[in-house]
């Protein structure tokens, strides 16, 4: 049997953590024959963020180093799947899509997949502000590294674990867009950008807005740069 892991990455997130674990369709991915870990990276939460999730049945782990890259490598480097999923702690992405982006991996022979936000996005479940940021860098991206990727800034990905040799991850809060960025480019893997809808968040927004959109931006110059 194979082994996938559902690598959720969790600061504070006590209103979404439990509905966004037991939406994941851990019997229909049981069905395809994978053995399914839950996995919440708990990254320095102190509002029983980990306690929830241990709750709803997921294994956690502890990152106290802040910051969106720091949460997934380490969960990287905790999973156990031949094939990693993920997802947000706050109920935006569709979990319950997962064996579906699974089975377009397995049947197209990708090694990686990503996904695309925003022709199925809900009307209030980006800003404005961040919606053009998107727009932006994914628009540098693809000038600057040549990939076709509508959506660069996009968390939710499945891929094989053993592509992960290949990258070099050394970014924290641009790691969504160098996952790709190695994934796709360096690492010349097998990869598509599949549609996937988009709900508003449970819970407190946490995202920096220009200040994050500016370091994303910084990285891509300095990625094209100096890998």
């Amino acid at each position: 049997m194979k082994t996938i892991s559902i690598v959720i990455p969790a600061q504070n997130e006590r209103d979404g953590i439990e509905q966004t674990i037991r939406a994941i369709p851990k019997e229909a991915l049981e069905r395809m024959d994978y053995e399914v870990q839950i996995l919440v990276v708990d990254n320095d939460s102190n509002d029983g963020t980990g306690e929830l999730a241990k709750k709803a049945g997921a294994e956690v782990i502890f990152e106290p180093k802040h910051g969106y890259g720091s949460a997934y490598k380490a969960g990287f480097a905790y999973a156990r799947g031949d094939v990693i999923a993920t997802a947000d702690a706050d109920a935006t992405y569709p979990v319950e899509d997962i064996p579906r982006l699974v089975e377009i991996l397995e049947k197209e022979n990708l090694d990686f997949l990503t996904t695309d936000r925003f022709a199925l996005m809900d009307k209030n479940a980006m800003s404005s502000r961040n919606k053009v940021g998107n727009t932006i860098l994914s628009l540098t991206m693809r000038l600057l590294f040549g990939l076709d990727i509508k959506d660069s800034q996009s968390g939710m990905w499945v891929f094989k674990r053993n592509i992960l040799s290949k990258l070099r991850l050394t970014s924290n809060t641009p790691l969504s867009q160098e996952l790709k960025i190695e994934a796709c480019h360096f690492a010349k893997c097998r990869w598509r950008e599949i549609l996937i809808r988009y709900q508003p968040r449970t819970g407190k927004a946490k995202l920096g807005g220009w200040k994050v959109g500016t370091t994303n931006l910084l990285h891509l110059f300095k990625k094209r740069l100096v890998r």
